[in-house]
């Protein structure tokens, strides 16, 4: 049977990537679900007097391309993408609906076996430990199915939301940075994850399409 010229795996098989987790389902991008996402950031991230991003992106929302903005990031990281220097950004969904998102990233994974994480929830998501379930998603894919040796993640000392999060999944201090942050010097933590030091979930991680997507992502065949 001839391919479907319509069929996006045939070139990008990022497509076909699916993470679940009990009330979650996480995507790499499409355009379809950047439009929601970029809805959900106008629906608003953080209170106006807090900034939790190392680059304030937030702080457009009242521009008139804010919203394309978001989208056009998004499209930047999937142009860039390679078994060199990757960034996934996963659309985070429940029941259907667009939360927020869920990068994994990475550089030279095939020799260093390290990845980093950022992430983001619409204001109304919050609060109901989806932050930690859609992080321990991504985890599992790094450890469990990528064979990455650390995870890393950067949170503000303000930032509590976040720091609960690597606490609970049982990330430990890898040293301090100091970014001018809205004109004024802010301390940025950063913190390193283990295969041995992560906190598993009692849940395990549904994982489908990883197979066509391990060249681009630099990771061997783990079976």
């Amino acid at each position: 049977m001839a391919p479907d010229p319509a069929d996006p795996l045939r070139h990008w098989p990022l497509a076909g990537l699916v993470l679940r987790s009990p009330r979650l389902e996480l995507r790499p991008d499409d355009d379809v679900g950047l439009a929601a996402l970029a809805d959900r950031a106008l629906d608003g991230v953080h209170p106006a007097e807090e900034m939790p991003f190392l680059e304030p992106w937030t702080d457009g929302a009242d521009s008139p391309g804010f919203a394309r903005g978001v989208m056009q990031y998004a499209w930047g990281c999937r142009a860039d993408l390679g078994p060199a220097r990757w960034s996934v950004n996963f659309l985070v969904r429940e029941g259907g609906r667009v939360l927020g998102m869920q990068t994994l990233a990475a550089t030279d994974f095939g020799v260093l076996g390290e990845v980093r994480s950022g992430s983001w929830l619409t204001r109304a998501a919050q609060g109901r430990g989806l932050g930690t379930e859609m992080r321990h998603a991504v985890v599992a894919l790094a450890f469990d199915h990528l064979g990455a040796r650390a995870a890393r993640t950067s949170a503000f000392a303000d930032n509590s939301a976040s720091r609960r999060v690597s606490d609970r999944l049982g990330y430990t201090p890898d040293g301090v940075e100091r970014h001018v942050r809205r004109g004024r010097s802010a301390l940025l933590l950063r913190s390193r994850l283990t295969p041995d030091d992560w906190r598993r979930p009692e849940w395990t991680l549904g994982v489908e399409g990883l197979g066509p997507c391990r060249a681009l992502l630099g990771s061997s065949d783990r079976g």
